[in-house]
């Protein structure tokens, strides 16, 4: 194992149960061939881009998903952002369950938050004009017009390795997946 000492940037996603990940699936690949963008799985970023080594990495997630139980999830509206990462998504209501899975999560991956935790399910990544994602944000609307107040359970937490420097996202993988339990 000599590549364990080489580090990696992660991220720590929520990942939305079967029905939903297809029914969101659809909708970004439909967004994603209309306005251009990289093909990625549905998720909520749970702990931001972080570098560590691969086994850092998994007993984090490990030590971290003891923890966490599973979570409902709301979805507020379809919203668009200010940078590539964050273009047009579904902005998730901040509940007091999302929150501290965030802060506990970060604290056991020793990731600090730059700006205060915005929960969301990004939809299309991409540099697009504001026109351009006005227009993503109400395409999606037409192609799904329920997505406001849609909720769901959220029961697992993936670590990806995720080099935020590859726009493609082709480098990006699933390393692990935790089952979060109830009790």
């Amino acid at each position: 194992m000599a590549t364990s000492t080489k580090k990696e940037v992660y991220s720590v996603w929520a990942i939305p149960p079967e029905d939903i990940c297809d029914r969101l699936t659809k909708l970004m690949t439909t967004l994603g061939s209309e306005f251009g963008g990289p093909h990625f799985e549905p998720h909520m970023t749970v702990v931001g881009a972080i570098e560590l080594t691969p086994d850092e990495a998994l007993n984090k997630l490990r030590s971290a998903c003891e923890g966490v139980k599973p979570f409902d999830v709301t979805v507020d509206r379809v919203a668009a952002g200010t940078f590539f990462y964050q273009c047009v998504y579904l902005l998730v209501h901040p509940t007091p369950q999302i929150v501290e899975t965030n802060a506990h999560c970060c604290s056991h991956f020793g990731y600090k938050n730059s700006a205060p935790y915005m929960p969301h399910l990004s939809l299309l990544y991409g540099d697009l004009t504001d026109e351009e994602k006005q227009k993503a944000q109400e395409r999606a609307n037409i192609l799904d017009d329920s997505l406001s107040g849609l909720s769901f359970q959220i029961s697992k937490l993936a670590l990806y390795k995720t080099d935020t420097e590859d726009k493609t996202l082709k480098s990006w993988e699933k390393i692990a997946e935790c089952t979060l339990t109830p009790n």
